[in-house]
């Protein structure tokens, strides 16, 4: 393949799915997102990416042809992820009548108007159920009738090289007749397959810090140990984000009871929060969880809060930085992300990891290969 393969990312967040299109081969052209400061991470670290601020609903296909420098037909991949929080299990609330469940309505407009060879949408496997399934109907149907084959799957992150048990479901389509080709399972427990990578394979070699210490930018606390540590420290030499969030005197006393792998369940009963003392044994699983070193994350979410998942160090009597959020996400440590802390905690969660990008953008271009000997075998075709 000797040319340059395009992408406009909707829903680009600080570009986490662009970061690994642009890893797998792709020249991601453009980016939208309502979120400003998402999008000046994205404008720092995508510099030959134009960033398109503003609400979905009010960007026209116009919009993101000029951004991009193209015409209609001429993109080769639109991907996006509409916001997952109205499908996402933990929103007990979830369903087609939050508003946010409807911009992968926006997705299929710009679809129509843009006319891509190819389509990728990711989200939460909670699309699945909501509304009785009627999103995924209603994206498949909609698909098709612009002209597309699609399929989905359930893509496990674990399995790509990801050191967290992440669960997304993914739309790939195309209009050119050719099969889909989805990223093969690298990872696992398996003959033949790499073993999973673990928290100490993805934060081993972060510098040590206190609860709530904040040293700045800082040099790394030894050579890289592994293959994903030397990946992600490519291009940098120190670690950007990294700084612990503070936690009161009584959540440290809490964590001090917390063994690796450990919960609110080893927690003595007179330190948990009162609502937690009625709490079932076989409840909130994952409620003051400490990391294993040997094992991978939970879902990294927009809060890396301690009563809400396993957000533990796995030594350190702290919650996880924003790196360490970001390296469990395999973010490059280059990657470096704009706003408050609180804000960088979103950007990170909201993400696609980017090395999950980069395999689902190396099966795309897999795809184009084949497409490409097909091509040179048939007359040319109009673009429409």
């Amino acid at each position: 393949m000797d040319r340059t393969f395009t992408a406009i990312d909707l829903f680009c967040g600080a570009g986490g799915l662009t970061e690994g299109l642009r890893q797998a081969g792709f020249h991601v052209l453009a980016g939208n997102d309502f979120d400003e400061v998402a999008g000046q991470t994205f404008a720092a670290t995508h510099i030959d990416a134009k960033f398109v601020p503003g609400r979905v609903q009010d960007v026209s296909e116009a919009t993101l042809l000029k951004a991009a420098g193209l015409r209609p037909g001429q993109l080769d991949c639109l991907v996006g992820g509409p916001p997952c929080q109205a499908f996402s299990v933990y929103n007990h609330q979830r369903g087609l009548h939050d508003e946010r469940s409807q911009l992968f309505r926006e997705y299929l407009r710009l679809v129509e108007g843009l006319n891509p060879r190819w389509v990728v949408m990711e989200n939460v496997t909670g699309i699945m159920s909501a509304g009785g399934g009627e999103a995924v109907k209603a994206i498949l149907s909609g698909l098709q009738k612009l002209g597309y084959y699609v399929e989905f799957r359930t893509l496990r992150t674990e399995d790509y090289g990801v050191p967290q048990e992440r669960r997304r479901v993914v739309f790939i389509g195309n209009r050119i007749g050719m099969p889909i080709i989805w990223p093969e399972q690298t990872h696992g427990t398996s003959d033949g397959l790499k073993p999973f990578v673990t928290i100490q394979n993805a934060i081993g070699d972060l510098p040590v810090l206190e609860n709530g210490e904040d040293l700045g930018v800082r040099p790394y606390r030894h050579a890289p140990k592994g293959d994903y540590q030397t990946m992600l420290r490519e291009g940098s030499k120190r670690v950007l984000n990294h700084s612990a969030p503070r936690l009161g005197p009584i959540n440290i006393e809490r964590l001090k009871h917390i063994p690796q792998g450990g919960s609110w369940r080893d927690i003595p009963f007179d330190l948990l929060p009162e609502g937690m003392k009625k709490a079932k044994r076989s409840d909130h699983t994952k409620r003051y969880g400490r990391m294993s070193w040997d094992g991978l994350s939970c879902t990294v979410l927009t809060k890396c809060d301690i009563h809400w998942g396993a957000y533990i160090h796995p030594e350190q009597d702290r919650a996880i930085t924003v790196r360490e959020a970001a390296r469990i996400q395999s973010f490059p440590d280059w990657f470096k992300f704009e706003g408050s802390r609180t804000e960088q905690y979103i950007q990170v969660g909201n993400a696609v990891p980017p090395l999950l990008g980069r395999k689902i953008g190396k099966a795309l271009l897999e795809t184009y290969a084949i497409d490409e000997r097909h091509e040179n075998q048939q007359p040319m075709r109009a673009v429409g």
